[in-house]
């Protein structure tokens, strides 16, 4: 019958489409994957050169004895930062002086526990002046006849126990000497209180007390002990401000002062003009300064105000070296500051070495208050 062969066929016909329709495709050959780049052909965005922390600096300068060394050292620690908001004022008031103590104790080998010691001394006022003839001076407390054997001069016209700059490296030639006179920094910190002489007559030469107690056992007065303990408590707030409830304030570079050598003899008022500054705070960092004094002298200023000194369209009275170390912090210095909760102006103004009113009239603030988040301009 020729049906079948037919149906045959169709079914022939079917089977095959079916086995077509279930087969796996063939692979399809990949194309050639594209070269994987090089990766020193790739240019990466540069990171931001890391800024130095002051504070990790300074601990890391520390050379005395810390918190727990002594009962007094805490008791001390916690007496400062009883009103931790009252602290935290203080040292951001201090921050610049303090830093640039530090630059100098690190340059001539000094421990770092005496960057601190204006704190213990006056409170860090470059201006304190003698309560009466023949009474220390200064941020460091000088008494006058001190002030003359480390080549300060002390007469009716000036007062070099009130110049930062001269008195803070005549402090530390002179803690530097009696280091090596007695062989320990503690020994050192009672020889700048007591005299060393006084020391000297209690410790016999090429002989040095043990590392404990942490407070030498010497026969001096208790202030001296006590001096000492006040010291190295300031230290130990700034080695564990957690501790203590602290927040540390920033430093900027736009903050750190500069000590400008003057060609010329200009006013404070002249010098306020030009930098931005008012003669108040001029005459708070520089009270030696005088026109009288003539030419050669040093005035600290911030970074950000000594580069606008020597920037300014008038002859710069500053020597060039000087400039362009000043104009070298500033660059690195921040634009802008973003205000965080409980931050002030004032305090925003002390962190970066700005007058309060100039940074307001800056950024067009009123009585209104600021709001954390808020961004400041904080130069032109």
């Amino acid at each position: 019958m020729k049906a079948a062969p037919l149906a045959r066929r169709g079914l022939a016909v079917a089977l095959t489409a079916l086995l077509a329709a279930c087969a796996t495709p063939p692979m399809t050959r990949p194309g050639t994957p594209p070269k994987p780049t090089e990766l020193s052909s790739l240019t990466l965005p540069a990171a931001p050169p890391a800024q130095p922390d002051f504070w990790v600096d300074l601990r890391e300068s520390f050379a005395m004895p810390d918190c727990d060394a002594d009962p007094a050292i805490l008791a001390w620690a916690q007496r400062y930062t009883r009103d931790t908001d009252a602290f935290e004022a203080r040292l951001t008031e201090a921050l610049p002086q303090l830093a640039y103590a530090q630059q100098i104790a690190a340059a001539q080998g000094v421990a770092g526990e005496f960057a601190l010691l204006p704190w213990v001394e006056s409170g860090f006022r470059a201006n304190a002046a003698p309560t009466r003839r023949g009474r220390p001076a200064g941020a460091w407390q000088i008494m006058p006849s001190s002030a003359r054997r480390m080549g300060l001069a002390v007469d009716a016209s000036r007062d070099g126990r009130l110049d930062m700059a001269a008195a803070t490296e005549a402090v530390m030639g002179l803690l530097k000497r009696y280091h090596e006179r007695f062989g320990d920094w503690r020994l050192a910190d009672y020889a700048y209180n007591a005299g060393e002489s006084s020391i000297s007559r209690l410790l016999p030469r090429g002989t040095t007390p043990p590392a404990e107690p942490a407070l030498p056992e010497l026969a001096v007065r208790a202030g001296t002990r006590e001096h000492l303990a006040k010291l190295l408590a300031v230290a130990c707030v700034i080695r564990e401000p957690v501790r203590f409830g602290v927040r540390l304030p920033a430093l900027s570079p736009q903050q750190r002062l500069v000590a400008i050598r003057l060609d010329a003899s200009p006013t404070l008022g002249a010098v306020a003009a030009r930098t931005g500054l008012s003669e108040a705070a001029l005459h708070a960092l520089n009270p030696a300064y005088h026109p009288a004094h003539g030419p050669g002298q040093r005035l600290l200023l911030p970074a950000f105000a000594a580069a606008r000194l020597s920037s300014s369209s008038e002859p710069s009275p500053t020597s060039q070296d000087t400039a362009t170390a000043a104009a070298t912090a500033v660059a690195s210095g921040p634009a802008t500051h973003t205000v965080a909760p409980g931050e002030t102006l004032w305090h925003i103004a002390r962190q970066h070495a700005l007058d309060i009113a100039d940074l307001a009239r800056l950024n067009h603030l009123d009585d209104a208050g600021l709001r954390p988040g808020q961004v400041l301009r904080l130069a032109q």
